[in-house]
């Protein structure tokens, strides 16, 4: 009898625990990827859709494949596009903000090696939500090749 309710009071812990869990991701990252590079590249940028359940920003990033990871943004000067770390990306209650070539992204720069389309890279992104708390997001994301496809899988049919 003992065991049959603990049994129950550990699962019904399980429960709690999996239910907060869920409940406390307040952003939601939707087709992450980071351009692949070539040869003596030492810099490339991670693309996303970001949405929240309240109110969010993006405040910080990082990668174990960068020593510098910074939140961009991108605006055409005297006709010259120019790139430039800002200080967050706010991300509105129930609306996305995407993060794509030639608007907001995250740099990688100073990277260790060169990014294979193939390869996954660790992203940890830092949120700071409406009542002042950090949220943050570990991701797995997709390297893809110059121009965001991902990689062909090689199946015969």
């Amino acid at each position: 009898m003992f065991h049959r309710n603990l049994l129950k009071s550990a699962g019904l812990l399980l429960a709690l625990l999996f239910a907060a869990a869920a409940q406390a991701q307040t952003v939601t990252v939707r087709d992450a990827w980071i351009r692949g590079t070539v040869q003596g590249q030492s810099a490339t940028g991670a693309f996303m859709e970001l949405s929240a359940k309240t109110d969010a920003r993006l405040v910080a990033a990082s990668s174990p494949v960068a020593k510098v990871t910074e939140v961009h943004n991108m605006r055409m000067e005297n006709g010259v596009m120019r790139m430039f770390p800002v200080a967050g990306i706010d991300i509105p209650a129930g609306k996305s903000v995407k993060l794509a070539s030639g608007g907001y992204h995250v740099m990688l720069m100073q990277l260790d090696k060169p990014l294979t389309p193939g390869d996954r890279v660790p992203l940890l992104l830092t949120f700071e939500l409406a009542d002042k708390k950090r949220e943050a997001v570990e991701l797995s994301v997709e390297v893809r090749d110059l121009k965001g496809q991902p990689k062909k899988s090689h199946q015969h049919h």
